[in-house]
């Protein structure tokens, strides 16, 4: 979102500028779906709800906010469309059955009346809402998107971030995050990807594409892949909130319920995770006391609500089952390890991966001791998976230590340190190397 010029010293300015982009973040998928549905245009449908945005900043602190915001935000919207299509073809069926759906003298193409979207006029079919969000979500994941142009669209589309938030998030150029999103839209059109739900019968399978995405966002903010900061919580909960939001319009789906525990469970040990100057605090040194119950809770609702839809746990409700053990468990010594194990061969089974398995290792290290997980990780190293990344160094290092080859062990977390790209990170593996020499 971008506010115009000369509107950053003045107080009343800033205060409607934080009211636009309140309003924006938690109405955005609503407008943008309700526009994509009217003009059958998704790159149409989000570039008039920004330009509406832009125009509030500039008429709001002049007139007033206007009792219903989201309503004024949508018929603005909509109005610029119109005048898109007149522009394109006079006339044009399209521009005539929008402009009948608007209020009685409503179609004038100048900036609008902050009457013009009062109280009791939100211009869209409320029952419609729920199919709206759902089928912007679906849009924002569609499978002829690249995985980093979902993430981006999602993250404007749905969840109202500007580019900027986009870009600081994942530590990428402002330009970078702007482009994604232009040749997603462009590829959306090309491909004449419909605004519409899928069929039944492709939803389930179209449905983990989406929380793939809401999953890549989750766990960027949760463990940045680079940077300074171990955490982005901001990242993480933006994900939390579509996730609450997938659940609210697929509520028989487990997975996505899995998906939702899965953050929430994680989420609770943020407090926890980082010490005062934002250094990487290891679980077994983590203070419980800390721990989010509430978030925990809220987890472990989401959980059991998954296992109670009787299609058994998915890859997201097995992690979550992990992370509630974790949860549940008051201290490292008095986890659950063993059962831990066995839900990493599940998730191994319905999920192969070569960082479950460098997990099941870690757990198998835990309740069967080093050298069987040893032999784990050094089969991982073998085939080269995981290659150029930070974990197979780091954990092997690890377990090194513990079997006392000290000079083997000091190697690996070297190695782990030149690899690993962020900074946190970085430190704790170099602290453990100046801890084995």
């Amino acid at each position: 979102m971008h506010s115009p010029d000369g509107l950053g010293g003045d107080g009343d300015a800033a205060a409607v500028r934080r009211t636009v982009e309140a309003v924006w973040r938690m109405s955005s998928a609503r407008i943008v779906g309700a526009l994509a549905r009217y003009t059958g245009d998704f790159a149409l449908a989000e570039d008039v709800a920004q330009e509406a945005v832009a125009e509030a900043l500039v008429a709001w602190p002049r007139e007033g906010t206007p009792a219903n915001p989201t309503g004024w935000l949508l018929t603005t919207a909509r109005r610029r469309a119109i005048d898109g299509f007149r522009r394109r073809a006079a006339l044009d069926e399209r521009y005539t059955a929008l402009a009948s759906q608007l209020p009685e003298g409503g179609a004038s193409s100048g900036a609008p009346a902050v009457a013009a979207a009062g109280d009791g006029d939100l211009p869209w079919d409320p029952d419609r809402i729920d199919d709206d969000i759902l089928a912007l979500i679906f849009v924002a994941c569609h499978p002829v998107l690249s995985p980093e142009a979902r993430v981006a669209l999602t993250l404007r589309a749905v969840g109202g971030l500007s580019s900027e938030e986009i870009a600081r998030a994942f530590l990428v150029p402002v330009p970078t995050v702007q482009a994604r999103i232009t040749r997603a839209k462009k590829t959306i059109a090309a491909a004449g990807v419909p605004f519409e739900l899928p069929p039944t019968h492709e939803r389930r399978a179209r449905l983990g594409a989406v929380l793939s995405v809401l999953y890549v966002i989750f766990t960027e903010g949760s463990t940045a892949t680079a940077g300074a900061d171990l955490l982005r919580p901001d990242l993480a909960h933006e994900a939390i909130r579509l996730a609450r939001m997938v659940v609210a319009l697929v509520p028989t789906e487990p997975e996505a319920h899995g998906l939702l525990a899965l953050c929430e469970l994680t989420a609770a040990r943020f407090p926890a995770r980082t010490g005062p100057d934002g250094e990487l605090v290891l679980l077994e040194h983590q203070d419980r006391r800390r721990w989010d119950r509430s978030a925990i809770r809220r987890g472990q609702g989401a959980l059991d609500r998954a296992a109670s839809l009787g299609r058994g746990l998915g890859p997201y409700g097995l992690q979550a089952a992990i992370a509630a053990c974790h949860a549940a468990a008051p201290s490292v010594a008095a986890t659950d390890w063993e059962r831990i194990v066995l839900l990493y061969e599940a998730l191994g089974r319905v999920a192969p991966n070569p960082v479950v398995e460098l997990n099941r290792a870690v757990a198998v290290a835990m309740a069967q001791g080093p050298l069987p997980a040893l032999a784990m990780v050094d089969e991982l190293a073998a085939a080269g998976r995981l290659a150029g990344s930070h974990l197979v160094p780091s954990v092997r290092g690890e377990l090194l230590a513990r079997l006392g080859r000290t000079a083997q062990a000091r190697t690996e977390l070297e190695l782990a340190a030149r690899l690993c790209r962020n900074d946190r990170e970085r430190a704790l593996l170099l602290r453990k190397v100046a801890d084995l020499s």
